[in-house]
Formats: C-alpha cells, sequence, structure tokens
C-alpha cells in the first residue's frame, strides 16, 4: 500500500521528533559512562601500583581491540533495532579461515578479504531472514550462532591450526609505542562509523529505523535493504576480529570470542543505546568497551579470579539496562 502525502509528511515529523529525544538522551547516558569510567580509573590507580602506567594502557588498548570492533558493528545492528548473537560464532569462523587460507599460499591481504566475505554472507543470511520470512533477531542469529559455531569446529577438526609462516599474523605487528595495527585500525573504524552515523543518508536511517521501523516505511525509507546492510556491516566486522584473534595468536581456533556477543552488547548498551533502537553512538561504544576491558585489567592486577570478572560483566549489563530503562520511564513522565 502507498502512503498518501500527508501520512508521509506524519511519518517525517515523528521520525526527526523521536531521532531528536532519542540523541538528547544518549547525549546524557554518554556524559553519565565517561564518569563511572573516570571513577573506575581512579578506584584501581589507588588498588594497584601497576594500573596507572603506560605498558599497562597499552596492554588495555590491545586487549579491547577485538571485542571493540565486533561492538562497532553490534551498534549500527542495535541501533536499527536489532541485534547480532551469531558474532560469538562469527568470531572464530573468521579466526580459523584465515589460518587455513594463509596456510594454503594465500597472500595475507586476499585472506583478510576473503573472511570478510565469508563474514558479509553470514550477515546477509541474517538479514535477509529477519526482513524476508519474519523470524525475530534473537532467533535467527541463535540459530546461525550454532551454525557458524558448528562450522569453525568442523573446518579446524577441533583443533588449534598454527600459522606455517608468523609473518601472516601481519596485523598484530607494533608500530610506534609499541601500538599493534590493530589498535590503529579500531581508531579508523571507529573514526569511519562515527562519521556515517553522524552525517550520511544511511546513519540517519538507522536511528529513524531503529525509533520507529513503520514511520521510517511510510516515509519511503527502503527499511528491509537498509536492515540487510546493516547485519552485513556487523557480521564482516565480527569476521575481521576473527582476523585480528588469529594474528595474535598465529593460529585459528574453534573457541576464540565465545564471549563476543555478549561482551559487545554490554558494550553498546553501558554507551547508552537502547535494546528498542534509534539510541546510540560510537563514542559511548568505546567508552562502554574501555569500561569492560578496564574493570577486566584491574580485577586481573588485583589477583581476582577469572569468573568473578565474568559475573562482573553480567552484573554491569543488568545495571545499565535497568538504568537505560529507568531513564526511558523518568523521560516519558516527564514529556
Amino acid at each position: 500500500m502507498v502512503a498518501t502525502d500527508a501520512e508521509q509528511r506524519v511519518a517525517t515529523a515523528q521520525r526527526w521528533a523521536t531521532t531528536r529525544e532519542n540523541v538528547a538522551q544518549a547525549g546524557l547516558q554518554l556524559i553519565g559512562i565517561g564518569a563511572v569510567y573516570v571513577a573506575i580509573v581512579i578506584f584501581f590507580s589507588f588498588a594497584s601500583e601497576n594500573f596507572l602506567t603506560y605498558s599497562n594502557t597499552i596492554n588495555i588498548l590491545t586487549n579491547v581491540t577485538v571485542i571493540g570492533i565486533v561492538a562497532l558493528g553490534q551498534a549500527l545492528a542495535i541501533i536499527s533495532g536489532g541485534f547480532d548473537l551469531s558474532v560469538s560464532g562469527v568470531v572464530p569462523l573468521g579466526a580459523v579461515s584465515f589460518a587455513l587460507l594463509v596456510n594454503d599460499g594465500v597472500p595475507t591481504v586476499l585472506a583478510i578479504l576473503l573472511v570478510l566475505c565469508v563474514g558479509g554472507v553470514v550477515g546477509a543470511v541474517n538479514g535477509l531472514i529477519v526482513t524476508q520470512i519474519g523470524i525475530n533477531p534473537l532467533i535467527t542469529t541463535l540459530g546461525t550462532l550454532s551454525i557458524t559455531s558448528g562450522l569453525a569446529y568442523s573446518l579446524s577438526n577441533g583443533v588449534t591450526i598454527p600459522f606455517k609462516n608468523p609473518d601472516n599474523g601481519v596485523l598484530a605487528d607494533k608500530t610506534v609505542g609499541d601500538i599493534s595495527y590493530y589498535v590503529i585500525l579500531l581508531v579508523a573504524l571507529s573514526i569511519v562509523a562515527f562519521l556515517m552515523l553522524r552525517y550520511s543518508v544511511f546513519g540517519r536511517m538507522l536511528y529513524a529505523i531503529g525509533g520507529n521501523r513503520e514511520a521510517s516505511r511510510l516515509a519511503g525509507m527502503r527499511v528491509n535493504l537498509v536492515t540487510v546492510l546493516v547485519y552485513v556491516l556487523c557480521a564482516s566486522l565480527a569476521s575481521l576480529a576473527g582476523v585480528i584473534v588469529a594474528s595474535q595468536l598465529l593460529a585459528g581456533s574453534a573457541t576464540v570470542g565465545a564471549q563476543a556477543a555478549l561482551q559487545s552488547i554490554a558494550a553498546v548498551i553501558l554507551g547508552g543505546a537502547a535494546l528498542t533502537g534509534g539510541v546510540g553512538g560510537i563514542p559511548g561504544t568505546l567508552i562502554g568497551v574501555l569500561v569492560l576491558g578496564t574493570i577486566s585489567n584491574g580485577m586481573a592486577l588485583m589477583q581476582v579470579p577469572a569468573f568473578y570478572q565474568q559475573i562482573a560483566t553480567g552484573t554491569i549489563l543488568l545495571l545499565a539496562v535497568a538504568f537505560g530503562r529507568l531513564r526511558h520511564i523518568l523521560v516519558g513522565e516527564q514529556s
């Protein structure tokens, strides 16, 4: 059914009103999570004398890069009103695929591009199932999580695949100041994602679709196409994260990245996004990633057992969702 001009004008007005309100809410959340991060840094600075050092700062940046890249894609999915659990399977699939390709003599750059294509195919399948068949993102990406995890184990035969040539782990090479190339890659991708969301038509459509999917459709947006593209980008970034993990380990393994979905969603929600869509941004997501990485690093320096770190991550996620829900209720009452 074709919308009338009046319907389109109403839909457009509603869409932009919702977008402006959501951006304001995200700004307040960004300030809040920034203050929380500063408090966390101050706490661990007093708790461990080894925390606030240059080498440990580089260590934190190194450790959060993989989840940071996954979280960039997850942010796009959540802002548009969905989310992607399959990244926990795409990361190990990317790692194993990259190891197999370079061991077969495929040039490193070409191998990375092929792995990105693998991720893109998974994302396209997710997007098409969600938009064309109508299965919700939870069930869809949970199913593809099982499939991609199974493929990673099948391709690797359940064992770690070491690189025949260590030079293939080029992304883990160091540059100035002991900073790895993949840290620089995270920064570059973050800038691109930020500019896309802030200034491009595609970015504005993501917020609009996440804020009100039906109004966006009535306004003439190609909602299904945008949704598919979002899942393609999300899975491609997850597969790139798999390449980085393989470069770090100089091996591909089907066991890496198992917590990618939980951690990336936690980071995005901490950064001010809402699971209902239409809210969020790259700066907040990066701070959310740093919060999780800093807490993990600080607890490790304090010799806290790893399973307590998992408890802390889950608790932080629940608190972030609860805070976002409370903020939404309070804003709704004020309006």
